[in-house]
């Protein structure tokens, strides 16, 4: 019984070891980033933009914020969509690649709630549960 809840909670790797490599770093600057004034972060995620030419395909980056995610589970601190998605960006410009950053709301009616979440240039939210019936707005994005 208590092995096969371990397993339950065990999720599994997600990404190559390049992609969880470049997601460790860019999970770390982005924690730093985030402790700094948001002009910063702002300055850091533009500048993040000039290394990333590539184009992301949809289902890579959907395993780029698996990774981050991944990565983050056994971090000390809060990692949540901001930390996520900033990290994700980070690892992507890594990689040399471009994922879009977006801060704003999700919601379907009633709730909303604030979220900061990523794009692949072209495509909608990527890691995002838009199947489900949440609808994004960006108030930012960069």
């Amino acid at each position: 019984m208590a092995v096969s809840l371990i397993r339950a909670h065990r999720a599994p790797r997600a990404g190559t070891l390049v992609e969880r490599c470049a997601a460790r770093l860019g999970l770390a600057v982005a924690v730093v980033l985030l402790r700094l004034p948001f002009r910063h972060t702002v300055r850091a995620v533009r500048l993040a933009r000039c290394f990333g030419r590539g184009r992301v395909e949809p289902g890579r980056g959907e395993e780029l914020v698996a990774a981050v995610r991944y990565v983050g589970r056994r971090w000390p601190v809060r990692i949540a969509c901001v930390e996520t998605s900033l990290g994700a960006v980070l690892a992507a410009a890594i990689l040399r690649r471009h994922l879009v950053w977006c801060l704003g709301a999700r919601f379907v009616p009633p709730p909303v709630e604030y979220h900061a979440w990523v794009e692949v240039p072209g495509h909608g939210p990527v890691g995002e549960d838009t199947a489900g019936g949440w609808y994004h707005f960006a108030a930012l994005s960069i």
